[in-house]
């Protein structure tokens, strides 16, 4: 009978990967056909022979000359994000199915290899190479368009009748401006948490934060040159006061592209390092400017031109919808444990069906500090050890996270604190656990400060590993540097209370701790871990999936039915409203009143599908729930705010007594980590650091090096 229903997964895990690959294969198409276009569209084969001819064809009443844009340039990459849902979908039910087999070693191991290049930071090969194309892709654009612009200066009939080196610099303003253009285009991927196309790629949002502040960076450069170029150019033909309040009905309107552009360079300022870390409230008040700067960037060109920047917006549009319903929800919030070193982990109570890989992060407000900042945390629990539980660890280093402590840790605790959640958001899956190849002989960890948090979650993950004998762990080996003695006790984090001691004694972990500004240790033992738990609310629930059990399948349904409401609608108001003015002309019907309506038919398909979707799931969800609340049986005295009883320091104390054994602590000296490297010679150890950008560095330099072709890097990212 096993051997039936073995051969039976076995059949069905082959035809899961038959289709699985088949829908890999339609979107590595697709992303060619749509990279080439973007190769071509600069070229004089393009606008004059390919571009004509395809306009041609798909110029209707309904859609008039943008559903040329749509067809080329938005409908591909929402068809992309469509199937890559479809993918990931697929992935994950392989995913509950494997088994361990034998391991295996990748082929791009050596292109994901670090190096650090000083004005990026670390990157892979693979990514400085995918870098350099994207700056080919800019610079070929920006050549190519001169060269055309520059023997057909006869179509610009404005700039005509000037000298020629001023109307050379008023089509080098141009062709900025349509380079600057191409960056905005992929502006929002990296930010669109709950996109599919980050997951096909193997990234996650926070990960490839940084990709969205080198586009920004890039673009706004770019869009600042062009703005500059105009303003130089209107000045020297002596039109600069009529020139610059123009606002043309349907043309491109100056004042709405300044207006974009101001908005853009208030944005841009608080953007780098130096302001944003000595005022992040204003860094991030000000990133809401982006709204501002979107819609008169789109008052400035016109919505049809603004197609060509849809998709990567279009999907940022539903996913930040999604987290605004998501948010609207209170997360019921179960105890919370205050460690001496000002630091608190928040426990939550979360639905069963709830599931997250290692390292994912959510994001967390407080309504009685601030009614509108969100911080991201890495989780700190495992979905598969602690199925009814999600817990964050969070230390005080900024004004929001030490008015969250004061409040936790007051001799006069709270007896119910409000927080609201969006997430939690991470990778589809963590190569160096996976399951189906147990890549790693060993994983060395190391943490500097406060980068302990995710790496206790994959901990929680490998003591599952463990204990359901799904594949043997590798042995790890955890490096963490503290500054003070009191840091230590986040050490006893690393075990969840619940079984600690039972799951903890087959797993091999080796832990050496560095205190930096001590000598040696104190003579006070430390203060005891403080549990408070929280009264329940009616009003708060279980933290639980926005979309339900099949997430990855729903967002497909919600980008794909959106977006043809979105078409049927607008194509019905031009075909029924516009066309009967403009007859296709684009030099009747004003650009902007069309931006709006476009804009306002596109929120509100969007807010249609997504509410739906949303309330179905929320309503399904909510049955579950309502059938059983585990979680709060837990508490050991519902209606009393503050515990602090012999049970719950025996508790506390297992991970700690446990810990002893394998627990070296080395004081007044900061770890050789080259030493410690080098000296492994398993055949593959995997290197993860998560901490200051000094030790992020260090270690990549020495994972890099030829004499350590076995050391794996990978550079977690954690919000704490």
């Amino acid at each position: 009978m096993e051997e039936k229903t073995a051969a039976h997964v076995t059949c069905s895990n082959g035809k899961t990967r038959l289709i699985q690959t088949l829908v890999l294969g339609i979107v590595v198409i697709i992303f060619l056909g749509y990279s080439f276009m973007w190769i071509m569209m600069p070229t004089s084969a393009y606008r004059e022979y390919f571009y004509p001819k395809i306009r041609a064809q798909t110029n209707s009443t309904f859609f008039g000359t943008q559903g040329t844009t749509i067809l080329v340039y938005t409908f591909p990459v929402l068809l992309i994000s469509v199937l890559g849902s479809v993918y990931l979908h697929l992935g994950l039910k392989l995913a509950s199915t494997n088994s361990c087999e034998i391991k295996r070693k990748s082929m791009f191991s050596w292109w994901k290899r670090p190096m650090i290049i000083r004005c990026l930071g670390i990157v892979s090969w693979i990514e400085l190479f995918i870098f350099v194309m994207f700056i080919a892709l800019l610079v070929w654009t920006f050549s190519a368009y001169l060269h055309y612009f520059f023997n057909h200066m006869d179509i610009f009939k404005e700039i005509g009748q000037g000298k020629r080196w001023e109307a050379k610099l008023s089509i080098i303003g141009l062709t900025l401006g349509i380079v600057g253009n191409i960056c905005l285009t992929f502006l929002f991927f990296p930010v669109t948490r709950t996109s599919s196309v980050l997951p096909l790629l193997g990234l996650t949002s926070e990960a490839s934060i940084k990709y969205h502040i080198w586009l920004g960076h890039i673009t706004m450069f770019l869009f600042t040159a062009h703005g500059l170029c105009y303003i130089v150019y209107w000045a020297v033909t002596n039109r600069l006061s009529s020139k610059i309040l123009e606002w043309k009905k349907t043309h491109v309107s100056n004042v709405a592209g300044e207006i974009s552009l101001l908005f853009g360079l208030a944005l841009w300022v608080t953007t780098f390092p130096r302001i944003r870390r000595k005022m992040f409230e204003l860094f991030f008040y000000t990133h809401y400017l982006y709204i501002l700067f979107i819609v008169f960037f789109i008052f400035h060109l016109g919505f049809n031109y603004f197609c060509y920047m849809l998709p990567g917006f279009y999907l940022f549009m539903v996913d930040r919808f999604l987290r605004f319903l998501q948010s609207r929800q209170c997360a019921q919030l179960v105890s919370a444990r205050v460690l001496p070193c000002e630091t608190v982990e928040l426990n939550f109570s979360k639905d069963q069906g709830l599931s997250y890989t290692p390292t994912s992060i959510i994001f967390i407000n407080v309504p009685s500090i601030s009614k509108l900042q969100w911080h991201p945390y890495t989780i700190s629990s495992s979905s598969h050890l602690e199925p009814e539980i999600l817990s964050v660890i969070i230390k005080s280093e900024g004004s929001w996270t030490r008015k969250l402590y004061q409040k936790l840790a007051s001799p006069f605790p709270i007896e119910h604190l409000q927080i609201s959640v969006e997430g939690p958001y991470g990778p589809a899956s963590t190569h160096f656990l996976s399951h189906d190849n147990c890549r790693h002989d060993k994983l060395i960890m190391v943490t500097g400060g406060s980068g302990i948090a995710p790496f206790i979650s994959i901990i929680h993950e490998l003591l599952f590993m463990n204990s359901t004998k799904k594949c043997r762990p590798p042995r790890i080996l955890l490096i963490s540097a503290f500054k003070n003695s009191s840091e230590l006790t986040m050490l006893n984090l690393i075990l969840p209370i619940s079984n600690a001691s039972s799951r903890y004694s087959n797993l091999e972990l080796q832990v050496e701790a560095y205190v930096t500004r001590e000598m040696e240790p104190p003579t006070e033992s430390p203060k005891p871990l403080q549990t408070i738990w929280f009264k329940s609310n009616t009003l708060d629930a279980p933290i639980s999936t926005t979309l339900g059990q099949y997430s990855w399948l729903w967002l497909g349904v919600i980008t794909s039915s959106s977006f043809i409401i979105f078409l049927l609608t607008m194509g019905f108001l031009t075909r029924f409203y516009i066309y009967p003015i403009d007859h296709n002309t684009n030099k009747v019907f004003s650009n902007s009143l069309r931006s709006v309506l476009n804009m306002l038919l596109m929120c509100i398909s969007i807010l249609v599908t997504a509410s739906a979707a949303f309330l179905w799931n929320k309503k399904q969800s909510s049955i579950k729930t309502n059938q059983v609340k585990k979680v709060i049986e837990l508490s050991p005295l519902k209606h009393n705010s503050w515990v602090d009883t012999p049970i719950d320091r025996e508790l506390e104390s297992l991970p700690y007594q446990s810990l002893l054994e394998t627990k070296n602590v080395h004081y007044g000296r900061r770890p050789d980590l080259r030493g410690i490297l080098m000296e492994h010679e398993e055949a593959s150890v995997g290197v993860l650091v998560c901490g200051p950008k000094s030790m992020r560095h260090q270690v990549a330099n020495i994972c890099s090096s030829s004499l350590a072709k076995n050391l794996h890097f990978e550079s977690i990212s954690f919000s704490w």
